[in-house]
């Protein structure tokens, strides 16, 4: 699980990956408390992103190493947002009533914008 970049990455990316690793040990848990907790903390790290002209710096790993968590971060979405269309399923499944109460977590909103586009998708916590 340890991703931490090499000694000479930007000190910014090692808290980046820090925070991608407490975010990825609470999903494992299945701790929802810390989950939360460690989304706030990476959207404030995120908040404090160096510079855009300290990516173009000559022999700066800056731009590859962001790229690489943000990868990262795009996967453990990607898992959050299959388990929870599983435990969607299992809730549709078991607790059908339930299930016709409750939005998708992940969907698309049907009514197309004023410019005729297909519409906006929406993420519900």
């Amino acid at each position: 699980m340890n991703h931490s970049p090499a000694n000479n990455a930007h000190p910014w990316i090692a808290t980046l990956q820090a925070s991608l690793d407490t975010l990825e040990t609470a999903l494992l848990k299945g701790d929802a408390a810390g989950v939360e907790q460690a989304s706030a903390a990476m959207q404030s790290v995120l908040q404090q992103a160096p510079k855009t002209s300290e990516f173009a710096v000559p022999g700066s790993t800056l731009r590859h190493d962001m790229q690489n968590a943000a990868q990262r971060f795009a996967q453990l979405r990607s898992a959050v947002l299959r388990a929870n269309a599983q435990s969607e399923r299992a809730v549709g499944s078991l607790l059908p009533q339930q299930a016709l109460q409750q939005q998708p977590t992940y969907g698309r909103i049907v009514k197309p914008n004023a410019m005729g586009g297909a519409g906006r998708g929406f993420l519900r916590a």
